[in-house]
C-alpha cells in the first residue's frame, strides 16, 4: 500500500481496530469550504492563523493554501492527553507562540474540539495578548462532550463522541499520517 492509500477495511493501531470514518476527498473538500468561509470573513484584514500543535500540523497546512491572499502564522504546541484516550483536564502549555496578537484577527486552527478546554483557554490567552478578535476553526467538533458551548466559528465535520486518529490525530504518537480519519472500532480491540 502506498503512503497515501486509505486503507478501507480499517487498521490497527496500538492494539486498537480503526476503521474508516471521513476519506481524504471529503477532507478536502472540507477544508476548501473553510478557507472560503475564512477568506470571506477576514477578507484583507492579514488575519493571525495559529497552529495547535501537533495534531492540527497537516490541517494548518492545507488550510493556509485554501484561504489564500495576505495572512501570517505562528505555532503553539498545548496537550491534554498525555498519550491517552481521554483528555485529562489539564491543559499544558508545552510551547508559546512567537508572533504578537495586538490588535490582530487570529485563528486557531484545531485538529479537534471534544471538551473545548483547549479552545477557550486558548481564546482566553489571545484575548489577553490583545487580539482584536480570536476564532476557532476545527477539522472535527464533538458537540456532544463540549462542556464550553463554544463551538467552532469555522468547522469541517461534527462527529459523535469517539476517538478519532488520522489526518494529524495519533494514537500514542501514530496514526497522524493517515490521509483520512478512522474512528476506533466499536469491539475496541484488533
Amino acid at each position: 500500500m502506498s503512503a497515501n492509500a486509505e486503507p478501507r477495511e480499517g487498521l490497527v493501531i496500538g492494539g486498537h481496530r480503526f476503521v474508516p470514518m471521513i476519506d481524504a476527498a471529503a477532507i478536502a473538500a472540507a477544508v476548501g469550504r473553510l478557507g472560503d468561509e475564512i477568506r470571506a470573513s477576514f477578507g484583507n484584514a492579514n488575519p493571525l492563523i495559529v497552529c495547535v500543535l501537533n495534531g492540527a500540523a497537516l490541517f494548518h497546512a492545507d488550510l493556509i493554501r485554501a484561504i489564500g491572499g495576505e495572512l501570517e502564522v505562528d505555532y503553539l504546541r498545548v496537550g491534554s492527553y498525555d498519550g491517552g484516550m481521554v483528555s485529562t483536564g489539564r491543559i499544558n502549555f508545552t510551547a508559546a507562540p512567537g508572533t504578537s496578537a495586538r490588535d490582530r484577527n487570529v485563528i486557531l486552527v484545531e485538529d479537534i474540539v471534544d471538551t473545548g478546554r483547549t479552545a477557550d483557554h486558548l481564546r482566553r490567552y489571545y484575548q489577553h495578548k490583545g487580539a482584536a478578535s480570536v476564532a476557532v476553526a476545527a477539522l472535527l467538533y464533538k458537540r456532544e462532550a463540549d462542556i464550553t458551548g463554544h463551538p467552532p466559528e469555522f468547522l469541517g465535520f461534527e462527529i459523535p463522541d469517539r476517538f478519532v486518529v488520522g489526518y494529524g490525530l495519533d494514537y500514542q504518537q501514530q496514526g497522524r499520517n493517515l490521509p483520512a480519519v478512522y474512528v476506533l472500532d466499536a469491539g475496541g480491540a484488533a
